[in-house]
């Protein structure tokens, strides 16, 4: 019963340690594709000017967390929302929009009520809807 205790062990760290080996050589990788990347314009679209067929979307998905894409004559939409939020005073900011030769990345983050602020206990839903030239690439939501 030792011996197979042992044996476990073994195979545990062997599977950790070959986990720790595969991160390692992602992070590597990762490296070399952020020098890789040039950043885009960040052009954040009102609600107004959401095409009608991504607006519907955005209300179906709304109170989840939800990242979407969109094409619609030429352009390409990139639309994350936070679910919902209990009170006022949540936003969305685009932190970053950048590409690779093959790959477009977006990274968002939620903004809460600043310190101080008045807010009410009525429920938001809190996205934001990015617009971009129509591209092949594949999109990455970070």
């Amino acid at each position: 019963m030792e011996r197979k205790k042992q044996s476990m062990w073994k195979t545990f760290a062997l599977a950790f340690c070959l986990l720790l080996s595969l991160e390692a050589g992602g992070c590597v990788r990762q490296e070399k594709k952020n020098s890789e990347q040039h950043e885009l314009e960040i052009k954040v679209v009102t609600e107004e000017a959401i095409p009608e067929e991504l607006m519907s979307l955005i209300e179906k998905n709304k109170k989840t967390p939800f990242r979407l894409t969109f094409a619609d004559q030429g352009k390409l939409y990139l639309a994350e929302g936070y679910g919902e939020q209990k009170t006022t005073g949540y936003s969305v900011e685009v932190d970053r929009l950048c590409e690779t030769q093959e790959t477009v990345y977006i990274h968002t983050g939620l903004l809460g009520p600043e310190k101080g602020e008045e807010k009410k206990e009525i429920a938001t839903y809190p996205y934001v809807v990015v617009e971009l030239e129509e591209t092949e690439k594949n999109i990455r939501f970070e």
